[in-house]
């Protein structure tokens, strides 16, 4: 059985480099959602006349 070396290692470059990706992705977006959150909570919506 013939292994061809070549193509294991780049499908393995392939899957590291995505793993890398969608972690620092998921790292950006969590420090976008906890500033949208703590922006939402620093400024409550303004109501105008009398509305309760």
């Amino acid at each position: 059985m013939n292994v061809n070396y070549l193509f294991v290692g780049a499908v393995a470059i392939a899957v590291i480099a995505l793993l890398i990706f969608l972690i620092t992705r998921n790292n950006k977006d969590k420090k976008r959602f906890e500033m949208e959150n703590n922006k939402a909570e620093l400024k409550p919506e303004k109501h105008t006349g009398e509305q309760i």
